[in-house]
């Protein structure tokens, strides 16, 4: 299995922008999964931490549930791993295989995908909540494209540990 990755554009407006680097960034998670098995998927990167590559797509599914469907949807959804409402339960992939983390992330994203283009503009302001502000669909889509920017910066060390593949 190999994931096409498409490198963003070097102009264009600001959502076709924030679009192409979110799914950019989607796509560097899913290349970072592979030709891995699911237990290469499960490998923790150190104990105490249960941090995993399979961690990582679990997690991300709920980063993308949580900002697209809860905040600017505002759908009255639970976590996909916590019916407790616990975002760290996702971290902890020790029972999950590839098809289960996958089949929910690409599912996230395909909602999220939906929620972005149906809203009028990136101006659009929901309610989180959880942090108890006001936010917009352009600070989501920035905060979603930092979130894996940052945790495919981990699934770099992760999978450099797992076979040695380094690079995106």
């Amino acid at each position: 299995m190999s994931t096409e990755r498409i490198g963003p554009p070097t102009t264009a407006g600001e959502r076709e922008m924030l679009r192409a680097f979110l799914d950019y960034h989607r796509a560097t998670l899913a290349m970072k999964c592979d030709g891995l098995s699911d237990e290469d998927l499960r490998r923790q990167s150190m104990p105490p931490s249960t941090l995993s590559l399979l961690g990582l797509v679990r997690h991300l599914a709920e980063v993308e549930r949580a900002w697209f469907r809860r905040v600017i949807d505002q759908e009255d959804v639970g976590l996909v791993w916590s019916a407790e409402g616990d975002f760290q339960v996702a971290y902890d992939a020790a029972d999950s295989t590839r098809s289960e983390a996958f089949a929910a992330w690409e599912a996230e994203v395909a909602r999220a995908r939906e929620i972005e283009e149906r809203a009028e503009s990136l101006d659009v302001v929901a309610r989180n909540h959880r942090g108890g502000e006001d936010v917009s669909l352009r600070l989501v889509m920035l905060h979603l494209i930092h979130e894996y920017a940052r945790h495919n910066g981990h699934a770099d060390f992760l999978r450099e540990g797992i076979d040695g593949v380094v690079g995106a």
